[in-house]
């Protein structure tokens, strides 16, 4: 069993020292601000910091306020080294970036390789950068936490929705997708077909996104099926591309931060709803208990949506 999965792009698309790493990580945070509820599940870029890290930190500074909460990372990219026919895990006990080891959930990740489609391939890991770039953003933001890392090749909606099922936990899991989107387009053609593909993302219609639309397809649209049947909301943080962020902009490769919050903000009932009527249940089954007789419920206790 490989042990430690060693940084594979430090000092190409991020900065190997520690310091200089920490202190671009804080300075794309702070400048992004972070305004907005925490977010249950984020898709964000992956290209060398310079490039998408602005964008990326849209997404990634609503999470401030989970330091504590945040216990296990699932982190799904796309295959750019080697041919993955489903998804693969890694067998490391550790991913390594600059800022130090991270742990895998292996009880996650062996829960997981019992589903067909799902395998293990060190391969597919050791120069994937889709996954290793948002590890030090991840180690910047949260104190202790556990990695479930995916490598996604040739995986339909179906297959990644069910692997998002199996992990997506309650407070303390969060979902990072990896996904670029068009590629080397002059810039005004970039921000037609960016628009296009962010507004697929945003209405769930994970049909209409191809591969020459965003190099992650395979776990956006995952993602996307998974928000589909469970009725689940995604919203567009920051629509940018490399010109934008470079200044050239003959041939550009686009990036989105999305997010998805923890409820769907469409529902007409809260948390709290749901405990009021948990505890109008609890007495009226009490009160039928002691007396016999149906309680009498105060409708004005309910929202009135």
């Amino acid at each position: 069993m490989l042990n430690t999965r060693k940084a594979a792009v430090a000092g190409a698309f991020y900065p190997a020292d520690i310091n200089d790493l920490r202190s671009m990580i804080d300075a794309l945070l702070e400048a992004a601000g972070s305004e907005g509820d925490p977010p249950k599940a984020l898709i964000v870029p992956h290209a060398g910091y310079v490039y998408s890290g602005p964008i990326a930190a849209t997404a990634y500074a609503r999470l401030k306020p989970q330091r504590h909460t945040i216990k296990r990372v699932v982190l799904l990219g796309p295959a750019h080294r080697v041919p993955v026919s489903g998804l693969a895990t890694s067998s490391a006990d550790y991913f390594e970036t600059p800022l130090g080891k991270i742990p895998c959930d292996r009880e996650a990740i062996n829960a997981i390789t019992d589903l067909s489609g799902v395998g293990i391939s060190d391969a597919a890991h050791h120069d994937e950068h889709s996954l290793e770039v948002h590890l030090p953003f991840l180690q910047r933001l949260f104190d202790d936490f556990k990695l479930v890392a995916l490598v996604v090749g040739d995986a339909d909606p179906a297959l990644v929705g069910e692997v998002l099922e199996q992990l997506w936990g309650g407070p303390e899991t969060l979902i990072v997708i990896s996904s670029d989107l068009s590629h080397f387009y002059d810039y005004n053609t970039a921000q037609r077909l960016d628009g296009a593909t962010a507004n697929a993302i945003e209405t769930l219609r994970y049909e209409d996104i191809g591969y020459e639309d965003a190099c992650g397809r395979n776990p956006v649209n995952g993602l996307l099926y998974y928000a589909r049947r469970h009725g689940r909301h995604i919203a567009t943080l920051d629509l940018r591309n490399s010109g934008d962020t470079s200044g050239d902009k003959h041939r550009v490769v686009g990036y989105g931060a999305f997010v998805m919050e923890h409820t769907n903000p469409n529902s007409r009932y809260t948390a709290s709803d749901g405990q009021t009527l948990i505890e109008v249940a609890k007495q009226s089954i009490k009160h039928g208990l002691e007396t016999g007789q149906p309680s009498k419920i105060d409708l004005g206790q309910f929202p009135k949506h």
